[in-house]
C-alpha cells in the first residue's frame, strides 16, 4: 500500500499567493460574498467558490470567510491559493547579499532581518528570491520531497534555489542550492531531518531547569489562519520536536540555544509561547510586551528602549551544518549574532547586573 503523501519537512509551501482583488463600491447593497464574485469572474462556478471558501481562500480584510459573507461597502475581496498567479515571475533586483561560502553547487548566506525570503501576497518584490536571480544564474527549481519510502519530488519553479527559509524578521543562515542534484541532495537531508541546526534566541521569563525539550503539534491557528498553533494531543496539524538549553539568565529574560528536530512554520516561536515564554518583542506571539518583570516607569522605559533597539523578534539562526552534495564532506558554518541583537544582549546584562532584585 503506497504511503500517505505528507506536506514537506521544510514546509517550503505553505504561504499563499493573491490571484484575485476586488474592492468593494461604496454603494455596494449587502449581498452574499459567493453571488458577489460569481458575477465578477469569468469561467468560475459557484460551487468552486463555495469551496474555495471552506477551504478558507477567500479572505476580506485579510480574514477567511464563509461563503453565506455579506459583503459590505469598501470590504478588500481576495482569493490566495497555494501556487502563483500564471502571470507572476519574480525578477532580479539588485539586493545585497551576506554570502558565507559559495562553490559551484550551493551557496550559503547570513539572511539579513527584515528580508522576505519568496514573493507572497504584500511581498511581491524585494525578497531574497529577487535578490538570488539577479546574483546567479540558472537556479534550479526547489525540489519538495513527500514520502520517505518512496521517495517524490515535486519542482516548485517559483522559488529558485530555495530548500528552506527563514522568517523575514529572523536572521542568520541559509543554503542555496545552485544545480538541480545540489537541490535534491540537500533537499533531501532536510526531509531525513540530518541538517544541524541551532538558533539563539532571547525569550521572556526564566528557566527552573537548564534544558528541556518541546514537543506539541503545529498548525495553523483554528481562527486565525496567519499565525501557528500546538496542538499538545495531536489532533491537528504536524508533530514537531523543538530542544532548548539555557545560555545565559538575565532575570526577566533568558538567552537559550534552541535546536530543531523539524521545521514546522515559526516552530521555535510558538513552542516558546506555548511553555510561556515567547521570544521577544515576538509581536505575533505576544512578545512585544511585559511579560516579566513589575511594571513602573523605569522599567516600562528601558524594555521600550530595548524594543527600538531590536524591533522584532529575538531570533537568530546562528549554526547551520550539512554534508555537501559532490564531496559528501560534512560542512559546518556558524554566523554571529547581528550588531541589533547584541547590544539588546549587552544591555540586559547591564540591567540584569545593577537592577534586578535578589542579586
Amino acid at each position: 500500500m503506497q504511503d500517505e503523501i505528507q506536506e514537506p519537512e521544510n514546509e517550503i509551501r505553505d504561504d499563499l499567493y493573491e490571484h484575485h482583488r476586488f474592492a468593494v463600491d461604496k454603494g455596494q447593497e449587502p449581498l452574499r460574498i459567493d453571488k458577489f464574485l460569481l458575477s465578477r469572474m469569468e469561467s468560475v462556478s459557484r460551487n468552486k467558490l463555495q469551496q474555495a471558501a471552506e477551504a478558507e481562500s477567500i479572505l476580506v480584510n485579510g480574514k477567511p470567510v464563509k461563503s453565506n459573507y455579506k459583503v459590505k461597502p469598501l470590504d478588500v475581496i481576495t482569493i490566495v491559493l497555494n501556487t502563483p498567479p500564471l502571470e507572476f515571475k519574480s525578477e532580479p533586483e539588485n539586493i545585497p547579499l551576506n554570502i558565507v561560502f559559495e562553490d559551484e553547487h550551493l551557496v550559503v548566506i547570513n539572511k539579513q532581518a527584515g528580508l522576505v525570503v519568496h514573493p507572497a501576497p504584500g511581498n511581491y518584490t524585494g525578497t531574497l528570491v529577487n535578490a538570488l536571480l539577479f546574483h546567479f544564474s540558472q537556479l534550479p527549481a526547489a525540489k519538495i520531497t513527500y514520502s520517505k519510502d518512496q521517495p517524490l519530488q515535486v519542482s516548485d519553479p517559483s522559488r529558485p534555489g530555495l530548500v528552506h527559509r527563514l522568517d523575514k524578521d529572523t536572521s542568520g543562515l541559509m543554503v542555496i542550492a545552485k544545480s538541480d542534484m545540489a537541490m535534491m541532495y540537500l533537499a533531501r537531508q532536510f526531509f531525513d531531518r540530518s541538517i544541524q541546526r541551532n538558533y539563539t534566541a532571547l525569550v521572556w521569563g526564566d528557566f527552573d531547569e537548564n534544558e528541556g525539550t518541546i514537543t506539541g503539534s503545529i498548525g495553523r491557528n483554528l481562527r486565525n489562519r496567519k499565525v501557528m498553533a500546538v496542538f499538545p494531543d495531536g489532533d491537528y496539524g504536524k508533530e514537531a520536536t523543538t530542544h532548548y538549553k539555557v545560555i545565559e539568565h538575565l532575570g526577566y529574560v533568558t538567552m537559550v540555544d534552541c535546536k530543531l528536530e523539524t521545521g514546522r512554520t515559526h516552530q521555535i516561536r510558538v513552542h516558546m509561547a506555548h511553555i510561556g515564554h515567547p521570544l521577544f518583542n515576538d509581536e505575533t506571539y505576544g512578545g512585544n510586551r511585559i511579560v516579566k518583570g513589575t511594571i513602573y516607569s523605569k522599567y516600562k522605559q528601558f524594555v521600550d528602549n530595548c524594543f527600538t533597539i531590536l524591533p522584532r523578534q529575538a531570533l537568530h539562526a546562528r549554526t547551520l551544518g550539512f554534508v555537501h552534495p559532490a564531496t559528501k564532506k560534512e560542512l559546518f558554518f556558524e554566523a554571529p549574532l547581528p550588531d541589533d541583537f547584541q547590544q539588546l544582549i549587552d544591555k540586559w546584562r547591564k540591567y540584569f547586573q545593577f537592577a534586578v532584585p535578589g542579586r
